[in-house]
């Protein structure tokens, strides 16, 4: 979802302590006042973490402020945005209505939901829940996620129905590539079944039974708290995630679609909760009860796809994991020898992970309320150093110096493009570009004269249009009217007889989040259709 450097791929790890840490050791000594001067340094303006070992609490707190232009402060009952670690929850609340034999996770989807439908009919005829899960669908990275960015008016039925027309990347099930849309098929799959809407569903069977009393599944319930951590970005310098704090119009964000891959806000104090339960295999703490079996913990954190393995720099090559597999919402992973089993979450103005250590019963939130994703990664790392007795490796510092030079090579070459474009073009009157123009799965652009501009609308979301501004040949560059929103190369295409005939688009930033998937787009004039 999300978002923005995105901590979207899985863990690899690092450090904090000494060499000999015990591995049965309580949160490293002078760790709060560790993140605390991380904060501080990096300019996040609030933290959230969360650690159980042993299947007790031994840290639960925050750092900084909700909102810097209240300085309201976090602690450990304040909600953070979760992001895709989400993902988990979705598939918990399935597991429950497979303990109660309504479903099986490799029950064909049409089966329960017969309205859904894929590109390919026989993929539609195939489809099983568990590959609603675990992106194997032949859908490309991403695809399909302006449908709920950067905010969505569109219901989660409506959006379901309109995967029909995403185009596969590749063939079913022969490969890996992470999308959210399925998961927005799956939530709609739970409200088919049980009768209650996903929000309602997890509400219900999830943070019910758990005592998560603070967390949220609307953007409604999250605004009505008052103890929630307003989302921030970077947005005034010449890329997006380059510049000064600001926190981000709440409003502006609202994508109530897209709850079941990653809407959900948490704190630290109900994390807890959701940790000590993962790790008990689906015992809930402190009762004789269960959310889910033990079979379906099993399941959730079986591997289903091999998923590529990062490969990182030199300096991170302590870090480096030998396997990546997805499982039900969680991903896996190793390091040092130690599985992982873990998931990231971003979306605007706020990212988060979640990361368990089976083989020392310990497990870690972290979660910021900005999208300076390296001290989010870099104290995860220290973390999983520590208890499993590695010694401090100045992970936040590292990971903090990789974005950076990642972010001024960006812009350098945004910059670079920009300064000398081919001073040719356009080929048309303004008043030639003007129209409607529709994708099969997106809807339809409008593309009007103001002036002696052009302007570009967007359907189902606010915030994107603006004015568009000559570029080269015949692609203009879009002027988002939310200055967080990733900006657009727009090319229109002109056909034999003069005439626009398609307007594709690419994101400016070769930094752009994967879910800005302008790239996927195919306009057509609208009148061509019909």
């Amino acid at each position: 979802m999300k978002p923005r450097v995105a901590l979207r791929g899985l863990f690899a790890a690092a450090s904090l302590l000494a060499l000999g840490a015990s591995a049965d050791a309580a949160p490293p000594a002078g760790f709060e006042q560790r993140v605390e001067q991380l904060r501080k340094d990096i300019g996040v303006p609030g933290v959230s973490i969360a650690i159980v070992e042993d299947g007790k609490v031994t840290l639960a707190h925050g750092w900084g402020v909700r909102d810097i232009s209240t300085n309201t402060p976090v602690d450990a009952d304040t909600i953070f945005f979760t992001g895709s670690t989400g993902k988990a929850f979705t598939n918990a609340a399935l597991a429950t209505l497979v303990d109660e034999g309504k479903i099986g996770w490799d029950d064909k989807v049409i089966d329960h939901m017969p309205d859904f439908r894929m590109y390919d009919p026989w993929v539609t005829r195939e489809m099983t829940i568990r590959d609603l899960l675990v992106h194997r669908s032949g859908l490309g990275l991403g695809q399909g996620d302006l449908l709920f960015l950067p905010n969505s008016t569109l219901s989660r039925k409506e959006t379901v129905r309109r995967i029909r027309y995403l185009k596969p990347a590749t063939s079913f099930r022969s490969g890996y590539a992470y999308d959210n849309i399925l998961y927005m098929a799956a939530g709609q799959l739970i409200e088919e079944v049980s009768g209650k809407t996903w929000e309602r569903y997890i509400h219900d069977h999830v943070f019910g039974p758990l005592g998560m009393k603070n967390s949220t599944d609307t953007d409604r319930d999250f605004q009505a708290n008052p103890n929630h951590a307003r989302p921030h970005s970077r947005n005034d310098g010449p890329i997006h995630g380059m510049g000064t704090q600001a926190p981000l119009d709440e409003n502006a964000t609202i994508s109530q679609n897209a709850a079941p891959a990653g809407g959900l806000a948490i704190s630290a104090n109900d994390m807890s909760r959701w940790l000590l339960t993962q790790l008990a295999r689906g015992k809930i703490p402190g009762s004789d009860k269960r959310l889910f079996s033990q079979e379906q913990s099993e399941q959730m954190w079986t591997g289903v796809v091999i998923t590529p393995v990062p490969q990182y720099p030199a300096e991170f090559a302590a870090a480096q994991p030998h396997y990546d597999l997805y499982a039900l919402g969680w991903g896996l992973s190793d390091y040092r020898g130690a599985q992982v089993v873990g998931h990231d979450g971003a979306v605007f103005g706020s990212q988060a992970t979640v990361a368990l250590l089976p083989g020392k019963n310990v497990g870690i939130f972290i979660a910021a309320n900005s999208e300076d994703g390296e001290i989010i990664r870099g104290l995860l790392f220290e973390l999983l150093d520590h208890y499993l007795g590695y010694p401090q490796a100045q992970w936040p510092e590292k990971w903090r110096a990789f974005k950076l030079a990642r972010l001024n090579a960006a812009a350098k070459a945004v910059q670079a493009a920009e300064a000398k474009p081919a001073r040719i073009g356009p080929s048309l009157p303004l008043a030639n570009y003007v129209g409607d123009f529709t994708d099969p799965w997106y809807g339809t652009i409008k593309v009007r004269q103001a002036g002696k501009t052009l302007a570009i609308e967007f359907p189902h979301s606010t915030g994107m249009e603006g004015p568009l501004t000559h570029y080269q040949y015949d692609t203009f560059k879009m002027n988002p009217k939310l200055d967080w929103v990733e900006p657009a190369y727009v090319t229109f295409a002109i056909g034999a007889d003069g005439k626009v005939d398609r307007v594709t688009m690419k994101a400016v930033s070769p930094r752009a989040d994967f879910s800005w998937d302008y790239h996927d787009l195919l306009f057509t004039p609208e009148s061509a259709g019909k």
